[in-house]
Order: structure tokens, then sequence, then C-alpha cells
């Protein structure tokens, strides 16, 4: 699905994510921005730009004079509550989108789910992760643009550092072509109890 050219700062944004969700970077790991420049071959002004950037997203945790560090997972009621928001905020894009995504729109869905599956295969869990994400960010973007999304990103980062199942099972992808079904038949009811079911 990764066509996309990224700039500098996103694709040093992408490797610092893969290494917090693949638990490469351990939570409370100090972050060293010339370590870093050194790493990826460029000044420290880009590095401090990815820095701030995954503090917003809310896998990192930056401090005046300490600097930034990895997140540490949510406690079990964190998780919860941030389980109960993710669920409201994609219940209300399945509401908006609903009778006015496009065969475009599904066939973009669809290559998620193909790639997801492909992934899974592979056993790459990483990269299954980040495109489960990109599945569920389509949608909410369609419904509500960049507010939505920057209300919905966060939370949905910071749980995937607690999140073991995506290893483990199959019905993962299963549970997205529900979604993507629902939708396809403009059944608003089971595409939320598809949502509901999918995030746990």
């Amino acid at each position: 699905m990764k066509n996309k050219i990224l700039s500098v700062r996103d694709q040093i944004a992408d490797v610092l994510r893969s290494d917090i969700i693949s638990g490469e970077l351990k939570p409370n790991t100090k972050l060293n921005e010339h370590q870093l420049s050194e790493r990826f071959g460029t000044s420290r002004g880009p590095i401090r730009d990815v820095l701030l950037k995954l503090t917003k997203e809310g896998l990192l945790v930056s401090k005046n004079n300490v600097g930034s560090s990895v997140s540490a997972p949510l406690s079990p009621d964190m998780q919860k509550l941030s389980i109960k928001i993710r669920r409201t905020i994609e219940e209300f894009a399945i509401n908006q989108v609903v009778g006015t995504l496009s065969e475009e729109d599904f066939s973009t869905l669809d290559k998620y789910i193909d790639s997801m599956q492909e992934l899974f295969e592979k056993e790459a869990f990483t990269e299954l992760t980040k495109t489960d994400v990109e599945f569920h960010q389509y949608f909410v973007a369609k419904a509500g643009g960049d507010d939505l999304v920057n209300l919905w990103y966060p939370i949905v980062m910071r749980m995937r550092m607690n999140y073991q199942r995506i290893n483990t099972s199959q019905a993962l992808v299963d549970e997205h072509k529900s979604i993507v079904e629902a939708l396809r038949q403009e059944d608003t009811k089971t595409a939320i109890s598809a949502i509901r079911h999918n995030i746990k």
C-alpha cells in the first residue's frame, strides 16, 4: 500500500514509529538527538521535528531539560478508556461515511486488507500494525478530515503499545473484511458492530 514519496522527516518518523511499535525501543528509553542525527545522517533540526511529531502522536514523552523518551504502555484502566473513546470516534465515522464511499474508496480499503493478509502471512507484524492503523485512518479521514484524525490518531498509537493480538489471530484480517462488506451494503448497524468487535 505504501507507494507514497516520504520526506526525510517522515521517513525518520516511520522508522522510529516502527521501532517503538515493535518494542525494539523499550518504554522509558531516552532518545538522544545527537545519536539519532548520526544514525540517520541528518542535522539535529529534522530530528527535533520528528521527536515533536511522535510526542504529539503519544509515542514519546518530552520534558523540558530532560528530552524525549518512549512512552510507557497505558495502565489497564487507561487502555479500557482509550478503547471506549476510539470506538466512539469510529462509530461516529461509520455513521458519516455510510452511503458516501465510492468504488475507488472500496478499492483502497480492499488493498489495505490484501496488504494486511500478505503481511500476516509473512509474520511482518510491525508493518501489519501500521497498515491496520492506515485502514482505520482512511475512513476516519473520509468522515471528518484532519480534525477527526488528529483527535483519533494519538489514542490509537498509544493503544498499539499494549497490543498483543495482532500476531496471534487471522481473525484480525477477517474482521476488517466484515467492516468493508457492511459499508458496501450500506448497513450501518452491522458496520458499527464489526468496529466494536475489532476494537478491543
